[in-house]
């Protein structure tokens, strides 16, 4: 798989984010799919539960309905920086990788914080276009606490 394909889908995934076009998130996942957020000491311990959990597309538009109509938390926003992904396999068309990231969270007032770091280990594979889609987006964070809701997707 061309790994300009792959920057260039995880530059738009955190475009997405970071400029509030939450709708268009899960249209960048296969269905079925599994996007999970998770922490660095919860993987090393093997443990499978994450803060985020979805297996479906269905899941993921839930997720942003919620965010738009029902959760309540104060006003902020995020910036990626997405450093550049590592390809660790193929296998049946599949590439996995995994890429490291750092989110900046900007509250309405101006102040800016390191929110979280980590990286994305991800499974990629080109649905019936061929355009590149998200089998498999696993978030592992490297801090294990959050001080804030945990709302917009990483």
């Amino acid at each position: 798989m061309d790994l300009a394909r792959i920057v260039e889908l995880n530059a738009v995934y955190a475009r997405v984010i970071d400029t509030e076009q939450f709708e268009e998130w899960p249209k960048l996942f296969h269905d079925p799919c599994l996007y999970k957020l998770t922490t660095a000491d919860n993987v090393a311990k093997g443990l499978e539960g994450g803060l985020i959990y979805a297996d479906t597309r269905g899941m993921l538009e839930d997720r942003i309905s919620s965010l738009r109509k029902v959760n309540i938390y104060e006003g902020q926003r995020y910036r990626h920086i997405v450093g550049l992904p590592v390809v660790l396999g193929e296998k049946d068309g599949e590439t996995e990788t995994e890429t490291p990231f750092l989110i900046v969270r900007i509250m309405r007032e101006g102040q800016m914080d390191v929110f979280a770091t980590g990286c994305y280990r991800d499974k990629i594979k080109p649905d019936a276009s061929g355009a590149l889609r998200f089998h498999e987006r696993i978030v592992v964070c490297d801090g294990r606490r959050f001080d804030t809701l945990v709302a917009i997707p990483f």
